[in-house]
């Protein structure tokens, strides 16, 4: 009971969703740690197996070769927000899984069934195995993957503010450019028929184009609290 602690604040899971650009990753990751949680980025299973099919020479116009070969690489996702990991047939490719080849072909291999059947079934056993309770972020984990979860905050910005942001992650990128490739892959990424990115019907929306980062982790760490108080 020091410091005003619950004496055992009960797991929760809280599903982080929304398109690229809106701080998810920074928020989830600080939110996790400054609440003793597990963190999960599931966006870098998909970039993982991505770039497990780019590196394998598999044809990623074709998703019927890519079905084919879903269940192969063996991913292994590290939970602490202060140093995530992601290994591929133990090779850590948390580097590699941010290049742009990667980023551009992302889309098109998380649309298939086979992909998105294998990674959920993945991050569905992580969450259950997350003893204290978990951040999960992604794009369908309110609606498709936990849809049970505790706690559902859906992030957005405008385009003109995520564009920035990114552009300021992928040094020296145009700003101009960047927007395009986010609205294009919005676009993708809402239009698929498996697992669309999409708002849960009781998830908390959460605008961060005027927020500084700061301020959107207080917002969410207090939703969080809140959830776990039983308000």
């Amino acid at each position: 009971m020091e410091n005003g602690a619950a004496p055992t604040a009960k797991p929760v899971i809280v599903a982080i969703d929304g398109p690229s650009g809106t701080g998810k990753s920074s928020t989830s990751k600080a939110v996790a740690a400054q609440l003793g949680l597990s963190y999960l980025d599931t966006g870098a299973q998909y970039r993982a197996i991505t770039w497990w099919m780019v590196h394998n020479g598999i044809d990623l116009e074709d998703p019927t070769a890519i079905a084919a070969v879903a269940g192969k690489p063996e991913i292994v996702s590290g939970t602490d927000p202060d140093k995530p990991t992601i290994t591929v047939d133990g090779v850590d490719v948390s580097g590699p899984i941010r290049t742009q080849e990667v980023t551009s072909k992302v889309s098109a291999v998380s649309a298939v069934p086979e992909v998105r059947s294998r990674i959920t079934e993945l991050q569905r056993s992580i969450a259950a195995g997350a003893e204290d309770g978990i951040v999960v972020e992604g794009r369908d984990i309110g609606t498709t993957v936990l849809p049970d979860a505790d706690l559902k905050i859906f992030l957005t910005a405008s385009p003109e503010a995520r564009a920035a942001r990114r552009s300021g992650e992928l040094k020296g990128a145009d700003i101009h450019a960047t927007r395009e490739a986010l609205i294009k892959r919005d676009a993708a990424d809402s239009s698929r028929k498996t697992s669309p990115l999409a708002k849960a019907g009781d998830a908390v929306e959460v605008d961060t184009t005027e927020l500084t980062l700061a301020q959107v982790i207080e917002c969410v760490v207090t939703l969080v609290e809140e959830k776990r108080a039983g308000k």
